[in-house]
């Protein structure tokens, strides 16, 4: 019987007329995809958000094909990789393409927040799909932490042993909660199984529901542009958004070209260099987990080295980590900092443009510095770049207050 529903549409193709009948499979193609209306003027910055779903999706599979093969016991999990490289058919493919995956998953998800601050996409109405994005940034911190153990080199040992030890500096419950984590009284064997479990079925889960909820949310507002105006406050006859294209198939084949580009330089790392002289993976964690050797210098992974850096220049244990946390939660409240009524850096003031460029060279050079050895210059510049890092936040509710802004349009301005 036919629906009296204009907008109803169903498929030409049998199959997928059945499938449609019984599941609202072209209302979701068409609030998500042909009728979701998003700006013409979206630039390379916009990318990125799609860039970080097709990682996912690759960690997702090649995380799949590794679990197939990879045993978490202290005293199998070293040998279980060396096997997947060396034995497994493929196997070297799949481990470098996760791992250089991970390196390639922050690179975007950097950028695309960095996107977010340049074009103040956690404004008005939009904090919501800021805090779920940061929620999900928390979660795949944590997914990469766990990640980065489970292969039982002497570096992940010792960044474990670094990590789970902070908790350590909590008065009162600080030495239970680091028990209760490692579920031992030391990084053991049973540690490694539960950050297992962890990182293949647990984190995975929250983040796939987070990623649904950002872009649920995202498509109930709808996105951001270049100049920040809502494109839904102009709109034809027909009620379609006078500055705004469908999202397929017109952001979808501009994204498919740059996801092509993307996979280029991601495979090409990949095959070419995988370590990345040893930024990717260490070399150390080409040595089995020796508790009786620490390596010359503990560092985690690069991308969390700001942080680390911020740890490491403070002197008191409780005040680094203290500093380390807000440091990483210091994000979540910039829809409440900023007080400026603009959104795009377009038309911001000089005040904000300079703020932000200084917290790029801070959390850059920070990145830098927390490889390095904490003494000499690297921990003045260390204790240096921290205070500059928190500056930024601290100060925004102020320095926002006295920009002089530019008027914004009406309309988008689209640049070819």
């Amino acid at each position: 019987m036919p629906s009296d529903n204009k907008q109803e549409v169903y498929f030409s193709n049998p199959m997928l007329k059945w499938v449609d009948e019984r599941f609202p499979l072209s209302k979701v193609l068409r609030e998500h995809a042909t009728e979701y209306y998003a700006s013409k003027n979206f630039n390379i910055w916009y990318i990125f958000g799609v860039l970080s779903t097709v990682v996912l999706v690759l960690m997702l599979l090649t995380g799949i094909f590794l679990t197939m093969n990879y045993k978490p016991s202290a005293a199998e999990a070293f040998n279980s990789v060396e096997y997947i490289m060396r034995s497994v058919e493929y196997g070297w493919l799949m481990r470098y393409m996760h791992s250089t995956g991970a390196s390639f998953f922050f690179i975007v998800l950097y950028l695309h927040m960095f996107r977010g601050m340049l074009y103040g996409s956690y404004k008005n109405p939009r904090e919501l799909i800021w805090l779920l994005g940061m929620m999900l940034y928390f979660c795949l911190m944590a997914e990469a932490f766990l990640g980065y153990i489970l292969p039982w080199g002497n570096m992940s040992y010792w960044a474990a042993q670094v990590i789970v030890n902070l908790f350590g500096t909590i008065p009162f419950i600080g030495d239970t909660l680091v028990e209760w984590i490692r579920g031992d009284y030391y990084i053991s064997d049973i540690t490694l199984n539960r950050f297992f479990a962890l990182h293949v079925i647990a984190v995975p889960l929250a983040i796939l529901g987070l990623v649904f909820a950002h872009i649920v949310a995202l498509h109930h507002i709808g996105s951001n542009n270049p100049d920040g105006i809502e494109i839904k406050d102009n709109k034809d006859a027909q009620g379609k958004p006078i500055d705004g294209v469908a999202f397929h198939p017109f952001h979808t084949s501009k994204d498919l070209v740059w996801i092509t580009i993307f996979l280029i330089l991601y495979f090409g790392a990949v095959f070419f260099a995988p370590e990345m002289g040893g930024l990717f993976l260490e070399v150390d964690n080409f040595e089995p987990a020796n508790p009786l050797k620490t390596p010359e210098h503990i560092v985690p992974s690069w991308y969390f080295t700001p942080y680390y850096a911020i740890l490491r220049s403070i002197p008191d244990s409780l005040l680094g980590f203290i500093a380390l946390v807000s440091a990483v939660l210091c994000f979540v409240f910039l829809p409440w900092l900023d007080k400026c009524k603009v959104k795009s850096i377009r038309y911001r003031g000089w005040q904000y443009k300079v703020a932000l460029a200084i917290f790029v060279i801070s959390f850059v050079s920070l990145g830098y510095l927390g490889m390095q050895p904490s003494s000499g210059i690297y921990l003045i510049l260390a204790r240096l770049f921290t205070v500059v890092y928190f500056s930024f936040f601290l100060l925004m509710p102020f320095y926002t207050r006295l920009e002089k802004t530019k008027p914004v349009p009406d309309r988008v301005v689209y640049k070819k």
